[in-house]
């Protein structure tokens, strides 16, 4: 594999230092280098630095790489979302018109729309169906400057669709360049075939779902839908120590619409990310801070559903650590732009343009436990850089609603510009 050198970068944002999650002034830490340099090779970030200092160190071999002119350009590390629902078949358009002429996300759901409605068609499209469809958006995230990706299952509700999605993101994570992280969500809601047996549908997940999917090693983590009207805080706690007990880390939707004891849950059983959190109260904030949750909120899905975003601000200042998403998904975030969603963190949620950055590369990261292999840019890390069509971080969040990415780069392969 030729090296590629890319040097005389106006920014270079490595978000070095501790693999882990970052708290407070840490997510204004980006590990700023001006007149920046990186040099890759054999898919790994091998050093960085100023531009004269990987000339002292490279300039014999500059007659081998790839040389590209950052010159007035920003660099960061790739992109990471870690939080979607990428899989699933089918498209739900009328819906948005049914919000704007006054339909509730639940009313739509109770009505067999919603998760159901994608459930329905997730059930009826093939294997190589979804594999076609999931990789169209898989494209657009790699354009968006995204290079890693978690994707969740729960759009199927039954033993055969939820293995069909997980095991059309293992084939993706092995065939296409981003990273593909499978988590198992057969708690996204209970189907409309167990409407009043919610317990025995939950027996079915416990007793069978989830140790196949164990069996399998089909995913990393166990997601659960606590909410009114879905899972209480009781069945999903049953459900996420099911999971744990088979060596998948907890994840959960919490406090969406209603405040409902997700957040304190998260803490209780050491989720690691609590996702969501615009109704979360303050004693569940406090609770994942001492528990070291990470809060993943996700802007777009509040602004498509004209809700007020989750507090962000006081997260972080609360000693939180906050990683930011997508949350692409067919009924309430339908976008593959994390560049929009760091804008939206900063306009709605009231993060600083570092903290977006930060909260969208090495927190993300952590939140999916990829943090040893992306979200910095550090010798022995994947080589995952993207080169941005603005000079600073402030205006990539400055410029909003505009997809600024210039080129990326995959385990040092150019795969868009």
């Amino acid at each position: 594999m030729i090296p590629v050198w890319i040097k005389n970068a106006a920014q270079l944002v490595t978000v070095a230092g501790e693999n882990g999650p970052r708290v407070r002034e840490g997510m204004s830490d980006l590990g700023l280098i001006a007149d920046g340099s990186v040099w890759m090779e054999n898919g790994k970030v091998v050093a960085v630095g100023t531009t004269s200092e990987l000339e002292a160190l490279y300039g014999t071999r500059a007659h081998e790489a790839d040389i590209i002119d950052a010159t007035g350009r920003l660099v960061t590390p790739g992109l990471v979302d870690p939080h979607t629902h990428i899989a699933y078949g089918g498209s739900r358009e009328r819906e948005f018109e049914m919000r704007l002429e006054g339909a509730t996300y639940m009313e739509i759901m109770n009505a067999g729309g919603g998760i159901h409605a994608t459930t329905r068609m997730t059930r009826d499209a093939s294997e190589d169906e979804l594999v076609e469809q999931t990789t169209r958006r898989l494209d657009s995230f790699l354009e968006h400057g995204v290079t890693t990706v978690e994707g969740k299952s729960g759009y199927g509700l039954d033993l055969e669709t939820e293995l069909k999605q997980l095991r059309v993101m293992k084939r993706l994570n092995e065939s296409h360049p981003i990273d593909l992280v499978p988590t198992f969500m057969g708690a996204h809601a209970v189907p409309q075939e167990y409407k009043g047996q919610e317990d025995e549908y939950i027996d079915l997940l416990v007793n069978d779902m989830l140790p196949k999917v164990a069996e399998e090693k089909l995913a990393v983590f166990n997601d659960v839908f606590c909410e009114v009207g879905v899972f209480t805080p009781e069945q999903s706690e049953r459900i996420l120590e099911a999971g744990k007990k088979l060596g998948l880390i907890p994840k959960i939707h919490a406090d969406e619409i209603e405040s409902y004891g997700g957040a304190e849950l998260a803490a209780k059983v050491g989720a690691i990310s609590a996702e969501h959190l615009l109704k979360a109260s303050d004693e569940g904030v406090r609770l994942m801070a001492e528990a070291g949750v990470i809060a993943c909120l996700l802007p777009a899905t509040a602004l498509y559903l004209r809700e007020e975003a989750a507090k962000g601000r006081a997260m972080i200042d609360a000693g939180v650590a906050v990683a930011i998403s997508t949350d692409c998904n067919p009924g309430s975030s339908p976008t593959t732009s994390m560049p929009l969603v760091m804008n939206l963190a900063c306009i709605s949620m009231r993060l600083t343009p570092a903290e977006a950055l930060v909260a969208a590369t090495m927190n993300a990261a952590c939140a999916i436990g990829m943090q040893e292999n992306v979200g910095s840019l550090e010798a022995g890390k994947q080589a995952d850089v993207v080169m941005w069509n603005v000079s600073n971080y402030q205006e990539l969040q400055y410029l909003f609603g505009v997809n600024h990415v210039g080129s990326v780069w995959k385990k040092g392969v150019q795969v868009v510009g």
